[in-house]
């Protein structure tokens, strides 16, 4: 079991793993903090989800070509 919720937890963007560790929060807490205020609010931290996603994915992409590898030069 613990291997498919690391699985997910690492596939599914990492948003709120990545937000615990940087704030010294357990994911799971920051997990239910944000399944209750998307019910509560019917839905909009979704898109506040999404855009952190795509910021995370954007700077591992601007991380990468700022030092290529010898492969990419």
């Amino acid at each position: 079991m613990d291997k498919i919720r690391y699985f997910i937890e690492n596939q599914a963007f990492g948003v709120c793993a990545r937000l615990g560790e940087k704030m010294n929060i357990s994911a799971s807490s920051i997990r239910l903090y944000f399944i209750y205020t998307s019910f509560l609010t019917l839905g909009s931290p979704v898109v506040l989800y999404l855009i952190l996603a795509f910021w995370m994915e954007m700077s591992k992409h601007l991380r990468r070509h700022a030092h290529p590898t010898i492969w990419e030069l």
